[in-house]
Formats: C-alpha cells, structure tokens, sequence
C-alpha cells in the first residue's frame, strides 16, 4: 500500500497561507482538532510549501504572533513511498502529520490515515496491543490547575495525562486537545493577571512561577486557571493486552480518540496510543 492510497489530497487539505497571523493557525487547530496544519506561501506560479505550525508551536511561543516564525521544517514524504516506510518516519521523527510534497503539496499523511489502514487490514493488524503499549504512563492529579497541567504535558513531551483522583484512581484523561479547545488569543495583555502565584500558593514552585498565572507564560494566550476536572474526560474507554492493534485501530476512530488506558488485573499497566500501534506494521 502506498501513500498516495491513504493520504488526504491537496484538495481536501486546511492550510494556511504566508503572510498570515498565529490567530490564523488557531482557529483551524480549535475547529477542526489538528495537531498541525501545513504553511503555504502564494507565488505566481501556485503554491509553494513552506512547512507547519502545530498545537506545541503555538503554545510555546505566545509572545510571537507571525507565521512564519511560528512554523517548522518536519519531514516530508512522497506519493509513491509505501506506508510502511512512513509509518517508521512517523515514529522515527515523532512526526503525526507528514506533508506529501512533490514540488508543491500534494497531501497529507497523518498517523490517523495509518490507524485507518490498520483497521480495514490493509497492513498487518495482529500484533496484540501488550507488547504495543508505552509503560511509562504520563498521569496528574484531578485538581491540578490547568495552566500547570499544560506544562506537566509539555514536559512530559506527550498529548495526554491519565487523571488520578484522591485515592490515586483513575479518573479521566486529559488531552492537548482539551486543552487547545478552552484557549484564548489575549490581544494585547501585558500583565500576569490577578491570579499570579505566590510563595502561599499550594501550585507555585521553583521554576513554574509563571504557569501559575492567569495568563501563560505571560501574556497572548489565556488558558483556564481551573483544575484538570473540570476539562478531562471521566467516561474513559480501556483495553486489556489481549486486544490486537486492529482491534484497538477500529476502536480509537470510532471514539475518535487518540489514545486508550490499557488495563490488566483491574489495574492501570499502561497507554496504547495511536502511534503506538504504527509499530506492529
């Protein structure tokens, strides 16, 4: 199976367009849940691809407001190169949305497209999801504020974190996309806010002053100050080991989710996520 067979054609592809703004970006990535979308510049024969913004882009740069200082040069691939190969790419350069670029754009190829071909059996499927799944599960705590679980995840350099209530429980899950949908572009905010940490607050610590504020890290983009409860998902799905990768693909797409708790013995034992079933390929 080849690229060209799973990818979304130019067509069908958001993208946005050099010169253009940070506000531009976010609103796709609010609207349609991405966790990148594709720069193109207009030139006078076209189009010319010029790279991504993604989700982590936006949020780590909040000071910075042009597009172009924004986007990133990632991975490409072609139409022609088999989805095996890419699939390898995508873990290789930790890469979720791979331009397909012959000259010009041509399409995407997201991990999503590989986990759609997992679960028709265009690729091999079978591997059980137990010898699939990342151990070290990324977790916070339920009335963790939102600001300081942001950095948690960044830091964590995962989209997730598995929420724990007071007895150490699993209680949810928390995604950057929850977290995309609440923020907020702060025009011309310059200050910290009224609920700037302190040595009496119980969330302040060395190092994480300013994801303590209201506005993070210190002005543009506002995120919520309230805790993880009020923005995770408490209606989890979960698997045991024994489920395949095609089982878990068919799963994750029809929850349209990107990343499940894998259960053994009635206790947490690890994440599969959508990435993670690319390796059995």
């Amino acid at each position: 199976m080849h690229v060209a067979d799973a990818m979304t054609p130019r067509s069908d592809v958001v993208t946005v367009d050099l010169p253009g703004t940070r506000d531009d970006a976010l609103e796709y990535l609010q609207e349609r849940g991405f966790s990148s979308i594709p720069v193109v510049k207009p030139t006078a024969d076209g189009e010319a691809y010029r790279g991504l913004v993604s989700r982590d882009d936006l949020i780590e740069n909040p000071d910075e407001d042009q597009l172009a200082l924004l986007m990133r040069e990632v991975p490409t691939t072609t139409a022609d190169t088999d989805i095996v190969d890419v699939a390898a790419m995508m873990i290789a350069e930790n890469a979720r949305r791979v331009p397909v670029v012959d000259d010009k754009l041509e399409g995407i190829i997201t991990v999503t497209d590989v986990v759609r071909a997992i679960a028709r059996g265009d690729v091999d499927g079978d591997t059980p999801v137990a010898s699939l799944a990342t151990r070290a599960v990324n977790t916070t705590y339920q009335g963790t504020p939102l600001t300081v679980a942001e950095r948690e995840i960044n830091y964590a350099d995962v989209p997730y974190a598995v929420v724990l209530d007071d007895e150490g429980e699993m209680a949810g899950m928390l995604t950057e996309v929850d977290i995309i949908e609440v923020a907020r572009v702060v025009e011309g905010e310059d200050d910290t806010g009224e609920s700037i940490a302190n040595q009496d607050d119980e969330w302040m610590w060395e190092g994480i002053k300013a994801v303590g504020n209201r506005y993070f890290p210190t002005r543009n983009v506002e995120i919520p100050r309230e805790p993880v409860s009020t923005f995770m998902t408490a209606d989890l799905v979960t698997v045991s080991g024994r489920k395949t990768a095609k089982e878990v693909a068919k799963l994750l797409l029809s929850n349209d989710i990107e990343q499940v708790p894998l259960i053994d013995g009635g206790a947490l034992a690890g994440v599969v996520r959508d990435v993670d079933l690319l390796r059995g390929v």
